[in-house]
């Protein structure tokens, strides 16, 4: 049995450069994804989080930067609360197309994170990542 990979393509009229500093820069991941502590950097972890009423912050997504190939491909380690640490492997890739960018992304590992609960987890990453990107098109395009 083959672990199942979540792959998504959407398409910008944007260039490359654009659609990657909205992959890599905390000021605008937090425009379409979540508000992340600093700008994503080769070799480094990350976390992307969540401040309450109160102030206190939380890590919502967290991982390390595992590949940086600007503006062509970025590959990070993706782990949430419901993984218990489990990490699981994102890939973007960004290709330059007539007018624009064909932006692609790979999110492996996850049943082997999640165990028996990966079915429910895939579908649930699947909905996000839709939602997510969505909201990306919205504030690039």
């Amino acid at each position: 049995m083959t672990d199942p990979i979540i792959n998504k393509s959407i398409f910008f009229a944007a260039p490359r450069e654009t659609v990657w500093a909205f992959l890599t820069e905390k000021d605008k991941l937090s425009q379409w994804f979540q508000p992340a502590q600093s700008d994503l950097k080769a070799n480094e972890d990350y976390a992307l989080i969540n401040t309450n009423d109160a102030g206190e912050v939380s890590k919502i997504i967290w991982g390390k930067v595992l590949e940086m190939d600007a503006p062509s491909r970025l590959v990070y380690t993706f782990t949430i609360k419901p993984m218990g640490g489990a990490m699981t492997t994102v890939t973007w890739q960004l290709e330059q197309v007539p007018g624009g960018t064909k932006l692609s992304l790979s999110h492996a590992g996850i049943s082997a994170a999640a165990g028996e609960a990966a079915m429910g987890l895939l579908m649930a990453l699947d909905d996000g990542w839709d939602k997510h990107l969505a909201s990306f098109r919205s504030v690039v395009s």
